[in-house]
């Protein structure tokens, strides 16, 4: 399963602005060594390298084409940032990190009661560990994608689907608490409005959500289930009146410091 760097990048001012709010949350403290794992097109990147000064700042993920667009980023084109492919599950920090981000990442990864400590253990005493991953698999466009999956039409195709579970706030506090001298969790429910009515919705989940699903599919299957998914949505988000539509996103954050 691929990524596409320019369909992720369509929304990247409403995908960027969580990132600012989390590592405002982040205890101030020298930093010297920063690692944003799951980099995608480098946005984040770009924020974590304003927010940590003069630090070494390492960008990772495994696809190949979110990498070539963030080294595109003339921000992001300096020698104390390092662009590298590399899978965030197997990765282990060179050097001890002072802080590690993962925006919008680690919600494609399993077992997070595993992932998580391990993540810690490579922070210095006193670094911090930021993460902010989507919480909104009750939200209607990920209700509709479920429930289209399973219909007849396609429960074959999907029967088999594996996603990454989603876990609560209490679930990261209990499981990081422990291990911590802190641990901050909170969640927001972004509304943003977009042009283009249903279809936009529909836009921006092609450049996350819908992804294992199209992956699976032909080109004629991926029309058909685009238009089945789109005819959903339109009837679940009505426009608010200057065109647009309100998309609700809750956001589910997290900053660990040792």
């Amino acid at each position: 399963m691929t990524w596409s760097a320019t369909q992720y990048s369509r929304f990247e001012d409403q995908r960027t602005r969580p990132v600012r709010d989390l590592l405002a949350a982040v205890p101030p403290r020298p930093v010297r060594h920063a690692t944003d794992l799951g980099c995608g097109p480098g946005n984040s990147t770009e924020v974590l390298l304003q927010h940590c000064g003069h630090a070494q700042v390492t960008a990772l993920d495994s696809d190949p084409d979110m990498l070539d667009k963030a080294r595109q980023r003339p921000r992001l084109s300096i020698p104390r940032v390092r662009i590298e492919q590399a899978d965030i599950a197997q990765w282990r920090a060179r050097q001890a990190q002072d802080l590690i981000l993962a925006n919008a990442s680690l919600q494609w990864l399993d077992d997070h009661a595993t992932l998580y400590p391990h993540l810690l253990e490579q922070l210095n005493e006193g670094g911090s560990l930021a993460v902010q991953t989507p919480d909104n698999t009750e939200e209607p466009a990920h209700r509709h994608l479920r429930t289209l999956a399973a219909s007849p039409a396609w429960a074959e195709r999907f029967g088999d689907l594996h996603l990454p579970a989603r876990h609560s706030a209490c679930f990261y506090y209990k499981l990081l608490s422990p291990l911590c001298s802190r641990v901050d969790v909170w969640r927001t429910t972004y509304h943003h409005p977009l042009e283009g009515g249903a279809q936009a919705v529909v836009e921006w989940f092609k450049g996350s959500a819908l992804r294992p699903y199209l992956a699976r599919l032909d080109e004629a299957e991926q029309l058909a289930f685009e238009a089945q998914y789109l005819a959903a949505i339109a009837a679940d988000c009505p426009l608010v009146g200057d065109g647009k539509v309100l998309l609700a996103f809750p956001r589910l954050f997290v900053v660990a410091t040792r």
